[in-house]
């Protein structure tokens, strides 16, 4: 399954893209708008990719096949997008797109237990699963300067090895968790004697500290016999899910230090577009931006840009999109 791009007109409208215009997207995915930023900046702009998930990269390689030499891919962080430009001597930069959100085939195929849905799936929620961490490493690679490189730790080793105040700040500051202190606590009750390994196992203390809390003991309606208690129309995990996703990755630390290495690298004119999902990321971006207005760059629309009707009724996965846009001075 291919996943549908979010704002794709919007965005290609947003970059004002001519041929020969040189682009970076930064979180490559399926290249939903890579293919259309190739095709209007035919027949030589070139587009530089970039994804830290390696299976993404594989994928982005069949779909832009045809588009041959004029596409670099890079497996990475964009967080290291100033030196992944300059390493592959890409040129005059006009364009930059940081698409925040993660593809539908990231959260359904990858079996990283991204999704409280996949009940036997392993607690991982790394992008990327090539380095291990200091944990579960006793070789480590060693960068080019002699330092030690480290993978980010597993979701698992998270909910297992931080104490209760640090979950509890976790699910609270990333996830905006109302019962962040309640289910803290109840998985280090749980983890006494006991590893949490997969999805369900996570998933089952969540649910469990909602229904004593809503005091809810109806019927069965979820694959553990138990009835799932809907909070406003979500899964009552979605929220920790999200918070640990977030840490697990830092991915608001990544958009804070990706940000101005986006405004640094672009020509005069060249434009920066941001998609943000929860208002966590478009906090940063549109904070950053206000705080650049009138030195480095001139923000292009003030109130993010959001899908139409019927776009969401297309892909509900669509509703939380925002896009920014900014213009280098």
């Amino acid at each position: 399954m291919k996943h549908i791009p979010v704002l794709l007109n919007e965005v290609i409208n947003s970059l004002q893209l001519k041929p020969g215009m040189n682009v970076v997207d930064c979180t490559l995915g399926d290249a939903g708008h890579a293919e259309e930023i190739l095709k209007l900046t035919a027949p030589d702009g070139k587009l530089l990719g970039i994804d830290v998930d390696a299976e993404s990269i594989l994928r982005a390689k069949k779909y832009l096949y045809g588009f041959g030499d004029r596409v670099v891919f890079v497996r990475s962080n964009f967080e290291n997008l100033q030196k992944i430009v300059k390493e592959n001597n890409f040129p005059k930069i006009h364009g930059i797109l940081i698409d925040l959100g993660w593809s539908s085939p990231q959260f359904e195929e990858r079996g990283r237990g991204f999704s409280f849905e996949k009940r036997d799936e392993p607690l991982d929620m790394r992008y990327d699963t090539y380095l291990k961490c200091r944990h579960m490493t006793q070789d480590p690679p060693l960068a080019a300067d002699g330092k030690i490189i480290y993978g980010r730790c597993t979701a698992a080793e998270m909910v297992n090895m931080k104490d209760e105040e640090g979950l509890k700040n976790i699910f609270q500051d990333y996830g905006e968790e109302k019962l962040s202190k309640e289910i803290a606590r109840a998985i280090v009750e749980k983890r006494d004697g006991y590893v949490l390994e997969t999805v369900g196992d996570l998933v089952d203390i969540i649910l469990e500290v909602y229904r004593k809390k809503l005091k809810i003991s109806s019927p069965a309606s979820d694959q553990t016999g138990q009835r799932i208690p809907w909070i406003g129309g979500i899964h009552p995990a979605t929220k920790v899910f999200q918070a640990l996703r977030i840490a697990v990755n830092d991915e608001l630390g990544v958009i804070e230090r990706t940000l101005p290495q986006a405004v640094d690298i672009l020509e005069k004119g060249g434009r920066l577009s941001v998609i943000s999902f929860h208002s966590l990321e478009d906090r940063i971006v549109k904070h950053y931006f206000k705080s650049q207005t009138g030195k480095n760059i001139r923000l292009i629309n003030k109130k993010p840009i959001i899908e139409s009707e019927a776009a969401v009724k297309e892909n509900p996965k669509a509703r939380s999109a925002k896009l920014r846009v900014a213009e280098k001075l």
